[in-house]
């Protein structure tokens, strides 16, 4: 049986969702578990190898989320098109939620791009003999050496970041998709028409 345009849409939307849900949930697991959950662990040296293997592993799927966020985003502007051009507001908020998901895409890899400068300074200094004192994965000590302290303050932040835009991403795709509503589509015609 053939898809229609109607099927393809709520295909690209299917997916487009359970991307983003993917790629906002597993962050903030990440920020609220991975990297607390080395505190309990003795050796800085543990705590920063602990978070470091599970965002490794966690990586692909949440790359293919945020693949999957980006490709049916395309679709769906696509499909969106006209509705774009007709109805006012939604071509504005369908540019802020593309340039959203690009900036947390961004986000996600400078983050996972920090994470593998810790682990690798980290490695090194245990390597030459020095003590590496991490409270966690992404907060320093007084001890830990600056370096260290300046890449994981850099990935702690980034990594709050990453959940913002794309819990903001989600916001403005419910947004466009309660758009398509009658009463919304014919108020930003009319508007689109009429303006103020």
């Amino acid at each position: 049986m053939p898809l229609t345009a109607t099927d393809n849409h709520a295909v690209a939307q299917a997916v487009h969702d359970i991307g983003s849900a993917l790629w906002f949930g597993g962050t903030v697991m990440g920020v609220a578990g991975v990297n607390k959950s080395g505190s309990d662990l003795r050796d800085g040296i543990d705590r920063i190898r602990v978070a470091e293997s599970a965002w490794g592993r966690f990586g692909p799927v949440q790359w293919l989320g945020i693949g999957a966020t980006l490709l049916a985003g395309a679709q769906l502007a696509r499909v969106g098109g006209r509705r774009m051009a007709l109805q006012k507001g939604f071509g504005t908020v369908g540019a802020v939620k593309a340039g959203l998901a690009v900036a947390g895409a961004a986000a996600s890899a400078y983050a996972a791009y920090c994470g593998s400068r810790i682990g690798r300074l980290a490695e090194e200094a245990h390597r030459r003999g020095d003590t590496v004192e991490v409270r966690d994965a992404t907060i320093p000590t007084s001890r830990t050496p600056s370096e260290i302290a300046r890449w994981q303050r850099r990935q702690r932040l980034t990594q709050y970041v990453v959940p913002v835009l794309a819990g903001a991403n989600i916001a403005c795709g419910s947004y466009l998709v309660q758009s398509y509503r009658m009463g919304a589509t014919g108020r930003g015609v009319l508007r689109r028409l009429l303006p103020d």
